[in-house]
């Protein structure tokens, strides 16, 4: 298939304009500007970006973000009947796995795919994908907490460091804070912020890499868009 016609098929324009994209050197295909119309390429093998920004041409493969309401395990199916993952995607025809886990009683994002070559670079270390939460903690912010967390706390399973802290808000016995960090150990931001002495009593994740959790309501779901995945694909460097 012509390069041009596999970028108008891929969403970005009129084949005229995807004809200026390669023309002006936006455009690679397996890691080498193509500047030359009309030539082919197999979509089904080919790595192509558009100013650096992958695109998924294989249409099989979906991405779902998700708020997750609290109370519902992070699995597509509970043994013991707890309410789970499965219950917000059976509509969907595909088989979908989620990409890392929010405790129970944790909400927010959670990001759920059939594409493994996403979900596994997604959820290696080595990628470090920061994720975002907003966390309300026990009383008002004791001096020092923020450059304590920055510099690393000690867990029962080794240090952790966030990449950011901050206030959003504080009321008398309670505070409002925002943390990012890149680790994905078993509740590690609730058992950080209870190590300097901030019980967490609500926990919602509202950003994972590039995508954001927004306005989506609780139990509800979305596809992300060409623009949002190729910004995440970028991300774990496919």
């Amino acid at each position: 298939m012509r390069l041009q016609k596999v970028l108008a098929t891929a969403g970005l324009g009129s084949r005229r304009k995807c004809e200026e994209l390669i023309a002006d050197g936006r455009v690679t295909v397996d890691g080498v500007v193509v500047r030359e119309l009309g030539v082919r390429v197999d979509p089904r093998g080919a790595t192509i970006h558009v100013d650096g920004m992958r695109l998924q041409l294989d249409t099989s493969l979906v991405t779902i973000a998700l708020n997750k309401p609290a109370g519902v395990v992070s699995t597509m199916h509970d043994p013991q009947g707890r309410p789970s993952l499965a219950q917000f995607v059976a509509d969907r025809p595909e088989r979908l796995f989620h990409v890392g886990r929010l405790d129970a009683e944790t909400e927010g994002l959670l990001l759920l795919t059939n594409d493994g070559e996403l979900a596994n670079r997604l959820a290696h270390p080595t990628h470090g994908v920061p994720k975002t939460y907003l966390a309300t903690v026990e009383g008002n912010l004791r001096p020092g907490v923020g450059a304590r967390l920055r510099q690393g706390v000690e867990l029962e399973d080794g240090p952790v460091v966030v990449d950011s802290f901050k206030v959003v808000d504080s009321t008398p016995g309670a505070t409002l804070v925002e943390v990012v960090i890149h680790e994905g150990r078993n509740r590690v931001v609730r058992r950080m912020l209870e190590e300097v002495g901030h019980p967490v009593t609500r926990l919602l994740r509202t950003q994972v890499g590039p995508i954001r959790l927004g306005d989506l309501r609780p139990g509800r779901t979305r596809v992300l868009g060409r623009d949002e995945l190729g910004r995440l694909m970028t991300e774990v460097g496919l």
